[in-house]
């Protein structure tokens, strides 16, 4: 299959290995923003390929994991609700909130479906006018285009028991979170190609700067990994710090700039809380002004749901880079993909999740 079998090709991965080997002299730190990333690096086992100077890092570019504990409480609080239709995307149906799941509000009688599109969740509220219709809109970048559009035509036909439920975060402050802490061991950032097919990565220019750092834009198959690593190392090596595109079959500098003017249409950026790091200033989305009135949160009266993440995960320091999943003493024993603790074991684009599922838990037991 195009743009997929030709970058899984083993002879180009064993090539792009030997010259990221001949070219690393010295111990370097790298951080993969994108769980999809994450992901592809375990399930390939590209971290152990590598030279043993190179250390990958998982951050916090899981959609799904960073999403608060008190934003998944205020969705279990709307679902529950009567006459509401609750939407969202399937992988947020396990996650676990301070008592229950949305899988559990379901069970109990609640309405909630699976859509693949805000814009389903649009349509049900066009064929259901005497139900409240809410879609959990979360995610990076990437995702926040359709969330707008969806809401941009809720207010453009007039329908009016459509709302949103928002909690979108942003990319670039979580790298200078990241860079600020003083914990941080981070030399060099893989940055994700699906954000920056959306933003371009103009903004990470002043990072680049700011902190002295290779930031290299790359994909998600093997081939794709390798070919950042490369690049990272190859500045490294030589003392560089630039913003390079190794994505260039997705990505351009400028980004799609008619989804950049429909963010800019509906929403405006605000703080927001991540799920185990706290708030971090300017780092996400909510809706501006002009379409406050689909604001579920406010629509529903949760904005005042605060709670407290679990003693036992670890997930906070998972999506920082400071312990990798197995080092968790909860991993694999009372946090499992059946039961999990925490966001990263459930999502698709978790980094426990990943370790789980490719027995990198079992390895190091072992």
């Amino acid at each position: 299959m195009k743009y997929l079998d030709e970058f899984r090709d083993p002879d180009l991965a064993k090539r792009l290995l030997d010259d990221i080997h001949q070219l690393t002299t010295r111990p370097w730190a790298i951080m993969e923003v994108c769980g999809g990333q994450t992901h592809s690096i375990i399930r390939n086992g590209i971290d152990q390929l590598l030279p043993d100077q190179i250390e990958l890092i998982h951050g916090p570019g899981c959609p799904v994991c960073v999403t608060p504990l008190e934003m998944i409480d205020k969705a279990l609080a709307i679902a529950a609700q009567p006459r509401v239709i609750f939407c969202s995307f399937g992988d947020m149906l396990r996650v676990p909130g301070s008592q229950k799941d949305l899988f559990r509000i379901k069970s109990e009688g609640g309405d909630v479906r699976i859509v693949y599109s805000p814009l389903d969740a649009l349509k049900i509220a066009q064929d259901n006018p005497e139900q409240e219709v809410v879609f959990f809109g979360i995610g990076f970048e990437t995702t926040a285009p359709a969330n707008a559009m969806a809401v941009f035509q809720a207010k453009q036909k007039n329908i009016s028991n459509f709302s949103m439920l928002v909690s979108h975060v942003l990319v670039p402050p979580a790298i200078m979170a990241i860079m600020d802490s003083p914990t941080s061991r981070v030399q060099g950032f893989l940055a994700a190609g699906h954000v920056c097919s959306v933003m371009g990565y103009w903004e990470y220019g002043p990072l680049v700067e700011k902190y002295q750092i290779p930031i290299v834009v790359t994909g998600f198959e093997p081939l794709d990994v390798l070919e950042g690593i490369r690049k990272i190392v190859q500045q490294l090596e030589s003392g560089r710090h630039e913003v390079e595109n190794a994505y260039q079959r997705a990505v351009t500098l400028e980004g799609n700039k008619p989804a950049q003017q429909m963010l800019t249409n509906v929403f405006e950026v605000s703080d927001r809380t991540w799920r185990g790091i706290g708030q971090i200033p300017q780092s996400g989305w909510r809706l501006n002004d002009s379409y406050r009135d689909y604001d579920a949160e406010t629509r529903f009266s949760v904005g005042n749901i605060n709670t407290k993440e679990s003693d036992l995960c670890r997930s906070g320091e998972v999506l920082q880079g400071m312990i990798k999943p197995n080092e968790c003493p909860a991993f694999g024993k009372e946090c499992t993909p059946r039961k999990p603790l925490g966001a990263t074991m459930v999502s698709n684009e978790g980094a426990c999740a990943a370790y789980y599922q490719y027995g990198r838990f079992r390895e190091m037991s072992g």
